[in-house]
């Protein structure tokens, strides 16, 4: 008779639980069902085996995170190949989730089911575990649970794979909002204003521009000569400015009240920062988009880039895509529709937007998509999988892609795939060792500023207990003092000094030798002069 055990895993720890009469549990699982929820039926059907409670909150955290990614951990192996029968043939291992199973299976050799009876009696434990355990509450296992809880979303957080996608995904986001928002905005100002100045609707056509008119504006009547300038500046063309100026001298439009151009200054301000706002994230934008993939934002560009990313919901998933979903991405509906009326499936979605797309013929434009796409998607992959991110592929591809627009035009072969990619390989390798050498050169310096921060903060100690010491009137022990002579507020004439003296005192030691060899040279030499003298007066004698 095969014996089944249980394992229920809890924010206190690994629990086993031996399950009696399986096979009459197994044919009567309606009445499985009813006993799950008594207590008193429930534990003679149950009972506990073993139990192995977590040491600590960050153990606990590490073995719940190797079972929600279906990986065996040290502690759960040690439990199981302890506290499971020694035949492994009569014994049976019921778990929740079928991804553990499988890797338990595979490393322990133990037979697993996961579904019928195994899901109703871990219902029954999770719903009266604190009772089946000696010593465990109900609330001590709810507060486990919750600190627990929190730690695991905590730790999911922050070591997101996607996190620095999520920036990109809310500023496009935020991107398209903005753009409907100043839109709809700047209508709202040209309505408003147009009352009182109707003919310049029709000469300035920027919505930013025209808001930024409104405000200098104000009252046309007020415009004359000397505003000539300034209208020269917001435009950025004279014959504009003074087409400005003539028509306010004869405009259609009604008079207007103080009240009513303060109102609709303040509302052109709002948009005009808003449009200020929009040219700021936009550089963002572009700044992520570099750092995080490179490589699409070089070969289609960043707003496109972007929007592709959003739509997947991250670059990992859309480097999984095939190109051929990477081509109809954004065109879901027209798709569905489609393939239900039997009419033509869309040729291209959210890369209609690229230039290429574009520039390219009417009958060549889902040549062109296609081709696009499959670019994409490898751009994707080497943005998402490689250590440091270069634009160097993105270029080639890009330059790929307008080899190809010059061919559907012109009939000029291409270059092949291989010869781009061999180039664009030996490029990326010398631009990834030039990247790392300069990070190498930073974390140096890095290094270097922190130890001086160190040092200076430990003389400063030093200097401190010193002068502490000094108060109180301890005495000093004579290596503290030159420790403490050493560590002195240094000026330029006390570093010179020190090392002056040292220079001065081998010249002095030689100074000393020296006089020291001339008087022994002449003590030798002042008992042999007068025998000299006695022979130079006798040979002068003898002359």
């Amino acid at each position: 008779m095969v014996q089944l055990h249980v394992l229920f895993e809890h924010a206190a720890g690994y629990a086993l639980f031996a399950v009696k009469e399986v096979e009459e549990i197994g044919m009567l699982l309606p009445m499985v069902e009813e006993c799950v929820t008594k207590i008193a039926k429930f534990t003679s059907m149950v009972s506990l085996a073993a139990f192995f409670p977590f040491k600590s909150a960050q153990g606990a955290l590490e073995n719940i995170n190797a079972i929600s990614e279906g990986v065996v951990h040290a502690d759960l192996r040690l439990f199981l190949e302890t506290n499971m029968p020694e035949t492994k043939k009569k014994a049976m291992l019921g778990v929740s989730d079928s991804k553990i199973g499988a890797a338990l299976q595979e490393e322990l050799s133990f037979s697993i089911q996961t579904g019928g009876v195994v899901v109703e009696i871990l219902r029954g434990v999770r719903l009266h575990f604190h009772s089946l355990v000696k010593g465990l509450t109900a609330q001590a296992a709810s507060t486990a649970q919750l600190g627990l809880g929190h730690s695991y979303s905590r730790s999911k957080v922050k070591f997101n794979v996607n996190r620095a996608d999520n920036m990109i995904i809310q500023s496009i986001a935020l991107l398209d909002q903005l753009d409907k928002d100043i839109n709809t905005f700047s209508m709202r100002v040209r309505e408003w204003y147009g009352y009182h100045f109707p003919e310049l609707i029709k000469i300035v056509a920027d919505n930013s521009t025209y808001c930024r008119l409104t405000q200098l504006i104000g009252n046309r009547k007020e415009l004359s000569e000397e505003s000539l300038e300034s209208l020269e500046e917001v435009v950025m063309d004279s014959a504009k400015a003074q087409a400005i100026l003539d028509a306010s001298r004869s405009s259609m439009g009604m008079d207007i009240s103080p009240i009513d151009l303060i109102n609709i200054e303040r509302f052109s301000n709002r948009v005009v920062s808003l449009a200020d706002y929009r040219r700021g994230l936009q550089e963002y934008l572009r700044s992520r988009m570099s750092q995080v993939a490179p490589n699409l934002a070089a070969l289609i560009g960043e707003v496109v880039g972007a929007r592709l990313i959003s739509h997947a919901g991250s670059l990992t998933n859309l480097a999984k895509y095939p190109a051929s979903t990477v081509q109809i991405l954004g065109a879901e509906k027209a798709l569905f529709r489609a393939l239900k009326t039997r009419g033509n499936t869309p040729k291209y979605g959210l890369i209609f937007h690229s230039t290429f797309i574009g520039r390219a013929a009417a009958k060549n434009k889902g040549r062109i998509s296609r081709y696009l796409a499959n670019k994409c998607t490898i751009a994707s992959r080497i943005d998402c999988f490689s250590e440091v991110p270069t634009s160097v592929f993105g270029d080639k591809l890009r330059n790929q892609v307008e080899e190809r627009l010059s061919f559907y035009e012109t009939g000029d072969l291409p270059r092949k795939n291989v010869d781009v990619m061999k180039e664009a390989m030996k490029e990326a390798g010398d631009v990834t060792t030039e990247i790392k050498r300069k990070l190498e050169k930073k974390e140096k310096k890095r290094k270097k500023r922190e130890s001086k921060l160190h040092e200076e903060e430990a003389n400063g100690g030093a200097n401190g207990m010193a002068e502490i010491k000094a108060e109180n009137g301890e005495p000093e022990t004579p290596v503290k003092k030159k420790k403490i002579k050493a560590e002195a507020v240094q000026t330029p004439d006390d570093v010179e000094a020190p090392a002056a003296e040292e220079v001065e005192t081998p010249a002095k030691k030689k100074k000393k030798r020296k006089s020291e060899a001339m008087e022994t040279e002449a003590a030798e030499e002042a008992p042999e002069t007068p025998v000299t003298e006695k022979r130079k007066k006798k040979k002068i004698k003898a002359e």
